[in-house]
């Protein structure tokens, strides 16, 4: 069997996680064996191509460290400041700088000159997400003749959104240098082909793209999770620690939960004023519930993040301050991250998981709040029409994010709902992620990248 080189922009040394992608990564390293490359997220003076190689629990990590010029230009800026606002749809906080694109460029250059020693002829490549899609061109560039995968998390936009981007035809000409394309949907993936077809002179065979002389085959497979595994860690002991501690604060009444790293594509200030609606359309609700945003720091140091942080301090004080009582608050909103086994005890404390992000490839945690639930008292998923994992799981109440009435009137909905509609919904979403889960990820690219 051959080995997989696995790419991403963060690895952490010892496979410690960042999030799905770290789970999945380490997923397919361990059924296929091979090695997780990429940046290790420390900055030095200067770049020198060091490989720090680790083995943990049979995992290999090999990690180089970047400067701070390449951090600047290639994260911070094309990747956090260019290219994630408008995969995201929000070409209105999206910044074109030149420095940008040639540093995002020149790291491409960088890592796969530094990966190249580590690929064998057999293996096979799979680079992962929108920071790295010009990294198949530098590995052909290089000499590399192996088969090269590439999966993107996040969505793709449309044509005109696309257009936008100064050097948009020279990415999706890079992609053409993959022998595979993953996308989470068939959205996702019907919106490149357009762009392919119409701006560069694709033509579409069934699953191929060809342009050039290049074929490149396009495959929709949405990332899962281990839909059992995470259930187990829900029994847990930790869990249920964790699911006591919520219960008994919450003295009886219902706990509405969202769990998102704080970004302006989760759709936060729209949840809270969503919530915000159901306290004013539905007064008897009040003092009856709780809303929990439990939402970490997220590239901290851009304007755009510092912006949503400043806003949802400022509605969560209004909201409290408006409707609180004596003895109750309406919204808990933390500003920290937890541990999974926590978070599956908070998923199954909750009666409603709300999940509305603006735009989301998939969302994972969508997923994970169906999994933590109990069985035989289940909570009800909220959950946005334009996240990825809406396409799997449509047993779950499916709002327009933009709507705070119609959040609000799903949250009373989600609330009122009766137990044998609650658990039929769960059943359905549970066994749609344990169907479609990372196991199943991995393999159904695995096999398309094997066989190209």
């Amino acid at each position: 069997m051959s080995r997989l080189i696995a790419i991403s922009n963060r690895v952490s040394a010892g496979g410690g996680s960042q999030g799905g992608l770290a789970v999945a990564l380490t997923a397919a390293l361990n059924a296929y064996g091979g090695i997780w490359f990429g940046w290790s997220g420390e900055v030095i003076e200067k770049f020198t191509g060091q490989v720090n190689l680790s083995r943990v629990n049979g995992l290999t990590t090999a990690t180089v460290d970047l400067e701070e010029q390449d951090i600047e230009e290639y994260y911070n800026g094309y990747a956090n400041r260019t290219l994630w606002p408008l995969l995201h749809y929000r070409v209105d906080l999206a910044e074109y700088e030149r420095s940008f694109a040639h540093g995002y460029h020149r790291v491409n250059e960088r890592l796969a000159q530094t990966v190249l020693p580590l690929i064998e002829p057999d293996d096979l490549v799979w680079v992962q997400d929108f920071h790295l899609i010009p990294l198949g061109k530098e590995l052909r560039g290089a000499g590399v003749k192996n088969r090269l995968g590439f999966y993107l998390h996040t969505p793709w936009p449309p044509r005109r959104l696309l257009t936008t981007l100064p050097e948009a035809m020279v990415l999706v000409e890079n992609l053409f240098e993959y022998d595979v394309i993953g996308f989470q949907t068939n959205e996702w993936l019907e919106a490149f082909c357009e762009y392919a077809v119409s701006q560069m002179g694709a033509q579409i065979e069934g699953d191929v793209l060809r342009r050039g002389g290049r074929s490149v085959r396009l495959l929709a497979c949405p990332v899962g999770i281990d839909a059992d595994g995470f259930a187990e860690i829900a029994r847990s002991e930790a869990a249920q620690e964790s699911l006591g501690r919520i219960r008994r604060s919450l003295v009886g009444r219902a706990l509405i939960v969202g769990v998102d790293r704080l970004d302006y594509s989760k759709g936060l200030e729209e949840r809270f004023l969503g919530y915000e609606r159901l306290l004013v359309d539905h007064p008897e609700m009040r003092n009856r519930v709780v809303f929990l945003q439990i939402a970490p720091p997220s590239r901290a140091s851009i304007d755009s993040y510092q912006r949503i942080r400043a806003s949802l301090e400022q509605l969560t004080g209004r909201i409290n301050g408006a409707y609180a009582a004596l003895d109750w608050v309406p919204v808990r909103y933390v500003n920290q991250g937890y541990p999974h086994d926590t978070l599956a005890g908070v998923y199954r404390a909750s009666r409603v998981g709300l999940v509305t992000p603006l735009r989301d490839g998939m969302n994972l945690v969508a997923k994970e709040y169906v999994a933590a639930q109990d069985p035989d008292d289940p909570g009800v998923l909220i959950l946005s029409r334009f996240a990825g994992a809406a396409e799997q799981m449509k047993d779950a109440l499916l709002v327009n994010p933009y709507s705070a009435e119609e959040i609000g009137d799903a949250l009373k909905q989600a609330l009122e709902m009766p137990l044998a509609e609650r658990q039929e919904r769960w059943q359905s979403m549970m066994a749609q992620i344990r169907e479609q889960n990372v196991f199943w990820w991995l393999d159904t690219f695995h096999e398309a990248l094997a066989a190209a």
